[in-house]
């Protein structure tokens, strides 16, 4: 009986560490910003387009990447950039943030909402892979 419990708790923690793994994938949403790169870029050559580049976005305060003009919404919304925020604000931008300009309808899938937070948060403050 101890030998099946074991196996059960080993066949179950892999696959939540699987799971886990999966969750996430930079690659895949390097793919996925393709959507973005209109008005975005990221990396070290990085710079405002449409919308502001997103080097350093993970713990970066909404509205202050340098030389862009933001809107005011932005500007006073109080984010601070996290997984959390993201993913909630890139699925609906304008629910997050009314009177965003940011003129996108959002992604809905989970998993690429994911994955897309895995490749942007990769990026620090000068456009390098952490």
């Amino acid at each position: 009986m101890k030998k099946l419990t074991l196996s059960a708790l080993v066949i179950i923690v892999s696959s939540a560490a699987a799971s886990a793994a999966l969750a996430q994938d930079a690659a895949a949403g390097k793919t996925s910003f393709n959507k973005c790169l209109a008005c975005h870029a990221i990396g070290e050559d990085a710079k405002n387009k449409v919308g502001p580049q997103l080097n350093g976005l993970d713990g970066r305060k909404s509205g202050t990447a340098p030389d862009y003009n933001y809107s005011d919404a932005n500007k006073n919304s109080g984010i601070t950039w996290n997984e959390a925020q993201f993913k909630e604000y890139i699925k609906d931008p304008k629910a997050k943030v009314p009177g965003t300009k940011m003129a996108f309808a959002g992604v809905k899938n989970e998993k690429e909402v994911n994955d897309l937070w895995a490749f942007i948060s990769q990026y620090d403050k000068d456009g390098k892979t952490k």
